[in-house]
């Protein structure tokens, strides 16, 4: 149902499948076009005035239509009930309730964030301020048993994002530090993560320790803190029973719960493997896996990657592909930090199958790809063996850097 929040538009969860394309938009932030960011954060009780909302740089009048600005999205909470561990979970509903909204439009999270207003919404006088209003409308409806204060602070000075977003990049790490020390194989429960159903009606995120859900923003840790907050939510535990395939990582009751819960379309799925019933996709996902049938291995393309790929399709048209709740076999939407995991694709020979990679991707991994490389007993200098446009964006432009550099792909089973 819609709700009764003072702003120029209607607000309620119609209106969260509506995509606003260039043409129609007015302003546009962040889509790593602008810098962008969003945090939820745990302040003190002193440290934070309820209902204050401050815009903080130019506001959308000051654009010309079609245009961009940077943007940062801070929502500080307090609450007698609220624990550092739901912080995430929090973060992650910034993207629901915006698109709430009719007239605004807003994909990924964390500081891929991308967000559009609409030509319409603008000429009805909405503003940045408004964005405020409905998040913390939404925040203390939703999660009054938690929250007992809300403070939103919209950063668009560019300056400023820059700064806070090295802020919140510190609490991003600081969350993701957490988890590594989890593993898939202590655990008895995994997670279901069923929020993107309003833009993918089949598809179910299963997560678990070793693997972030695919939009990179909801952990085990999130999951789990997710259902202390709403035992009925979209984060479901579902037991690890009724092991079917120990390699490629299937369970009866995995099975069960996605089977139910994806309209009856999808009856198996392998956590190991991209091959063989692999995880479906959504939309949101940080980047896409592809099999590269000449080179025997896998590439990886990531959201902020506009360029071509060896799968011959660019990341764009391969998630018009994957996306929306499809289950298409050597191919699979996933989160970065999947990459460095100990449960990357175990099934097909894990990290050794990556051939192909955009060289800023490469960077941004290189610290955490190389411990990974290091234990799987691959080498600190395995990322160098993996190819990236500067190379080719073909199978055979990079086959021959391949084998020059011995990438052990090479010597792996075939894949098909």
């Amino acid at each position: 149902t819609a709700i009764e929040i003072d702003v120029p538009i209607t607000v309620g969860p119609a209106f969260e499948g509506e995509s606003i394309r260039k043409k129609d938009m007015y302003v546009e932030f962040g889509g790593t076009k602008t810098p962008g960011f969003e945090l939820v954060r745990m302040v003190g009780e002193d440290e934070i005035e309820d209902g204050k909302i401050t815009v903080v740089g130019p506001d959308i009048d000051t654009v010309e239509p079609g245009g961009r600005m940077p943007l940062g999205i801070v929502v500080d909470v307090y609450g007698r009930k609220m624990q550092e561990d739901f912080e995430p979970v929090l973060e992650r509903r910034i993207h629901y309730f915006t698109n709430y909204g009719e007239g605004l439009w807003h994909v990924a999270q964390r500081d891929i964030m991308w967000v559009r207003i609409s030509k319409d919404a603008y000429a009805k006088g909405f503003r940045l301020e408004h964005i405020g209003k409905i998040l913390y409308a939404k925040f203390k409806s939703e999660f009054a048993s938690i929250l007992d204060r809300v403070q939103i602070t919209i950063y668009t000075d560019e300056a400023k994002v820059l700064e806070m977003r090295e802020i919140a990049r510190q609490y991003y790490k600081k969350r993701d530090d957490r988890l590594k020390q989890l593993r898939d194989e202590t655990v008895d429960t995994f997670y279901s993560c069923t929020l993107c159903q309003s833009f993918a009606p089949t598809h179910v995120c299963v997560i678990a320790p070793e693997r972030v859900g695919l939009c990179g923003a909801v952990s085990w840790l999130d999951a789990k803190a997710a259902y202390e907050i709403n035992p009925h939510g979209s984060n479901q535990p579902i037991p690890k029973q009724g092991v079917i395939d120990e390699v490629k990582g299937q369970w009866e009751s995995f099975n069960e719960f996605v089977f139910n819960n994806s309209q009856r379309t999808i009856t198996n799925v392998n956590f190991y493997t991209i091959m063989e019933y692999p995880m479906t996709s959504c939309g949101c996902f940080e980047c896409i896996l592809a099999m590269v049938p000449e080179c025997n291995g896998f590439m990886v393309v990531n959201r902020e990657h506009s360029g071509m790929t060896p799968s011959g399709m660019t990341f764009s048209t391969l998630a018009g592909t994957i996306g929306a709740g499809a289950q298409m076999p050597g191919f699979m939407g996933c989160g970065k930090s999947y990459l460095s995991s100990r449960k990357f694709v175990p099934a097909d020979g894990g990290l050794a199958r990556l051939v192909w990679m955009p060289k800023a991707l490469k960077e941004e991994l290189r610290p955490q790809l190389e411990e990974a490389a290091e234990e799987a007993g691959l080498g600190r200098d395995f990322i160098d063996k993996i190819a990236d446009e500067t190379v080719g964006v073909s199978g055979e432009e990079i086959l021959p850097f391949l084998e020059e550099k011995g990438h052990p792909a090479l010597t792996l089973p075939p894949l098909l």
